[in-house]
């Protein structure tokens, strides 16, 4: 049932901290909905699990269309069909690299904002996360669709840059400022399983673990300066993170996008 959604546009920046829980190991939400979304948009998956899947231990999810019409997730997906959706697709835009990005503008700078976003082929449509409250909002905006990057191609990347960059971290002697980084690289074939629709093969479910672990590195390695005490180790560790972060973002960007298109 729709209402009307009368929250104040709040502007939160990227969307670290959700209501609730965060997805399982930071797998962005928007990854997650395109996922969902596109396994709901094809027949694949009901539309009641795309809704927990999502929302996690959030309090509540709205899909906001114009005018400040909200729906639960649970019709998003029949909405947007209603729209001309048959698919969707992930953004995950950062500095200098849009990263699933098309335009115009303004969705854009709204993505850029989040972090992330959702594309919508066939409904003119792209959906922004963002935080109000208890509520995390999926507001839609007039978007257009990126090219498809390639899952493989992306994925082998990441693996490529994922070796390259551990060498980097080496030689800047990584474990001695950052600890939990080996052993998140140790460990990353005891992790819990993301979770994506089961039509998801079982390559791009691959590559997603690894681009998740991949930002958590980031993630964890951006805290300090750890034990680079010089302006050169620190452009040298700001540089293999970028180089890092850049390729996990493309490699979540491919693998989400028309998911369940094998």
């Amino acid at each position: 049932m729709a209402t009307t959604y009368k929250g104040a546009r709040a502007s939160v920046g990227r969307v670290t901290a959700t209501p609730g829980t965060a997805p399982s190991h930071a797998l962005p939400r928007s990854a997650l909905m395109a996922c969902w979304l596109d396994a709901c948009l094809r027949g694949l998956a009901p539309p009641d699990e795309l809704a927990d899947a999502v929302r996690g231990d959030d309090p509540r999810h709205l899909l906001v269309l114009g005018e400040g019409t909200a729906v639960p997730l649970v019709e998003a997906p029949g909405r947007l069909a209603g729209l001309g959706a048959a698919s969707a697709r992930l953004a995950m835009p950062g500095a200098g690299d849009p990263a699933g990005l098309a335009g115009p503008p303004a969705f854009n700078a709204a993505a850029l904002e989040a972090g992330e976003a959702v594309l919508v082929p066939g409904s003119g449509l792209g959906l922004v996360p963002r935080v109000d409250a208890r509520t995390m909002l999926w507001e839609a905006l007039a978007a257009e669709t990126a090219p498809l990057l390639d899952p493989g191609e992306s994925a082998a990347t990441l693996r490529r840059t994922l070796l390259d960059v551990t060498g980097r971290l080496v030689a800047l002697d990584v474990a001695s400022w950052q600890p939990e980084i080996p052993d998140l690289l140790l460990n990353l074939r005891h992790r819990e399983d993301v979770a994506l629709p089961p039509h998801v093969d079982p390559p791009r479910v691959e590559t997603v673990e690894r681009a998740v672990l991949c930002r958590e590195i980031v993630a964890l390695a951006m805290v300090d300066e750890g034990g680079a005490v010089s302006s050169y180790e620190m452009g040298q560790r700001r540089a293999a993170l970028a180089d890092l972060d850049r390729a996990a973002r493309r490699a979540l960007v491919a693998a989400c996008s028309d998911s369940c298109t094998g």
